[in-house]
């Protein structure tokens, strides 16, 4: 399908390469998306996938295909959704604007959130399991939620969520109220917030079990994940290709790469600490104890880094050379020590000195 694509794309006039990027094919199993500026380009695009899938006996289904516009309105539609994510376009500043790969400002900048449809899927969701487990205890609602709300939260880490979390979070606390206060209608709600809901350190309103005192179970909020940005993998990069360094950096483990170094490959960004020039693949690298264990530095990760051989070799000497002097006076206390150990003996202080 996407050579179909591509190859409609190379009858444009212009360079053919240019013509083939300009032409954007996304797909997730039997889910794609087709990007282009012109829309008569789009339809006919329609028409050559329509043709190519019924040679294979498939069909588009017409239900949950169509044509939208990410920035203006297009037949009352304004961005699309594509595997649970909503994907649009808002007109901005050129202090926000983004950029085209020439570095030009678009005027305009793409926002990438979870598709209102799945937040209310997930919503009904930890609803139905509230609902479910009306009878049971804190600490086994507690048990069935978290899975839930840790990875649909993960699943959307990668993009703009942060407001979404906080909705879902609101929601989820008027189930909660709704679930502890049925537990116990004759309690006024002051005691039923006491019960359910306590301090954990700076945080309030905390949903927890408490056992002999102590929190014993909490559940998780969706606000706790943090956002972390995809970064693409390179063109032509596969976890089979051998290179280490790469997939070491990007992922912090890699099956042939020793664990320590694999995490602090991600940890330093694939950089050399001391020279700060990038890691390539064959490099020779060696692992180095910040503050040197001679001088009271720990065996952790925190006093470790990856350097390069050659690198590691020159911070050595140098480490050398500062403790150097410290050498001299551990020498110097030694020798004062040997001559009052000395001392004592001629003095017939033997025992003094053992």
């Amino acid at each position: 399908m996407e050579m179909e694509i591509k190859k409609y794309a190379r009858t444009f006039k212009g360079s053919k390469r240019d013509n083939e990027r300009s032409l954007n094919f996304i797909r997730y199993a039997d889910d794609f998306v087709i990007l282009h500026k012109d829309l008569n380009i789009l339809k006919n695009c329609q028409a050559i996938i329509s043709k190519w899938l019924k040679e294979v006996g498939l069909k588009l289904k017409l239900s949950k295909t169509r044509i939208s516009h990410t920035l203006n309105e297009y037949q009352g539609n304004t961005g699309f959704d594509f595997l649970g994510f909503n994907i649009i376009q808002f007109p901005v500043g050129r202090h926000h604007s983004g950029k085209s790969p020439h570095k030009e400002i678009l005027g305009f900048k793409t926002v990438i959130k979870p598709s209102s449809c799945k937040v209310k899927v997930h919503i009904k969701e930890l609803g139905e399991v509230i609902k479910k487990h009306r009878s049971s205890s804190q600490s086994g609602l507690i048990r069935k939620l978290n899975p839930i709300i840790t990875g649909w939260s993960n699943y959307y880490s990668a993009v703009c969520s942060k407001v979404t979390y906080g909705l879902c979070d609101h929601i989820l606390y008027q189930q909660l109220k709704r679930w502890a206060e049925r537990r116990h209608p004759k309690k006024i709600k002051s005691w039923v917030k006491n019960k359910y809901w306590h301090i954990d350190g700076n945080r309030n309103w905390v949903f927890a079990s408490k056992k002999e005192g102590n929190i014993d179970s909490e559940l998780s909020q969706h606000t706790e994940t943090p956002i972390v940005r995809h970064i693409k993998v390179k063109g032509g990069k596969s976890l089979y290709d051998g290179d280490l360094i790469y997939w070491s950096t990007r992922k912090g483990k890699h099956p042939e790469m020793p664990t320590s170094k694999a995490k602090l490959l991600k940890k330093q960004k694939g950089k050399c600490n001391y020279c700060g020039l990038y890691f390539k693949d064959g490099d020779l690298l060696e692992t180095d104890h910040i503050i040197p264990k001679s001088q009271g530095g720990k065996d952790a990760y925190g006093n470790l880094q990856l350097l390069h051989r050659h690198c590691h070799d020159k911070k050595t000497s140098t480490d050398d050379k500062t403790c150097t002097h410290d050498k001299g006076s551990l020498r110097e206390e030694r020798s004062e020590a040997k001559v009052s150990c000395c001392d004592l003996k001629t003095s017939g202080s033997g025992d003094a000195c053992a």
